[in-house]
């Protein structure tokens, strides 16, 4: 065990797909799943995943194009849905709760909306429902990145052109599903985040006025609230 708490790391072969995933609990525990944001990784998860360990098994993973997974050009939100799944079918994981940050958040959206009988529970941080907007040039950071910038750009173009079946389909999500909004002090304009919350079956939505980064900002916060509303055995 590392002095983060982490269980195991390693690399999971999922639909051609090498991805990298820390993992913190007991075997055999119920899984969580933890969804990074764009240009973050699993490591972003250090500060909450052992609170969750008790009750899970935490498996956070570097989506495609992220940290020690591979880099294989090809990047989409709906590609990084299906290497989730792909995840869940290696690991022998038939049903989980899953909690997705930010870009994180919207892959978890479509897991669940694709595969409503694999995701018991979901709690989606400080993401709400995408609008069009104009594209904005981006510069590429100096030096060595810890994600594959071709993948930025790649899901960049995506958020700023949504596919409108994104939130069409969110009437088929069955899991009890948690949004955490992270208040006005976020760039992410929360009337959007209520309009997720209308949009997917029963879901309850809450603040905790942190900003975007609400897990790392308030990781008690977040860990009490996430841990009461999942109730996990």
């Amino acid at each position: 065990m590392t002095d983060d708490g982490t269980t195991e790391a390693g690399m999971t072969e999922a639909g051609g797909v090498r991805l990298a995933y820390r993992a913190w609990g007991q075997p055999g525990a119920p899984p969580l799943i933890l969804l990074h944001g764009l240009g973050e990784g699993a490591a972003d998860w250090v500060g909450v995943a052992p609170a969750f360990a008790p009750h899970y098994r935490v498996y956070a993973i570097d989506l495609r194009g992220h940290g020690a997974s591979d880099w294989p050009g090809a990047y989409s939100v709906e590609l990084m849905g299906a290497d989730v799944l792909a995840f869940l079918d290696a690991r022998h994981l038939d049903q989980v709760d899953m909690i997705g940050h930010s870009m994180g958040g919207l892959v978890a959206c479509l897991v669940a909306r694709q595969r409503p009988e694999r995701v018991r529970a979901l709690v989606l941080e400080d993401i709400g429902v995408i609008e069009p907007r104009p594209a904005e040039a981006l510069a590429r950071p100096a030096g060595d990145l810890p994600y594959d910038w071709a993948m930025v750009l790649a899901i960049r173009g995506q958020i700023d052109n949504p596919d409108p079946a994104w939130w069409d389909g969110l009437k088929r999500v069955t899991a009890a599903t948690l949004i955490i909004g992270g208040g006005p002090a976020s760039h992410i304009p929360q009337d959007r985040v209520a309009e997720l919350a209308r949009r997917i079956p029963g879901a309850r939505l809450e603040t905790i006025p942190a900003g975007h980064l609400v897990h790392a900002a308030e990781p008690a916060a977040f860990t009490d609230l996430a841990l009461a509303f999942l109730r996990p055995g």
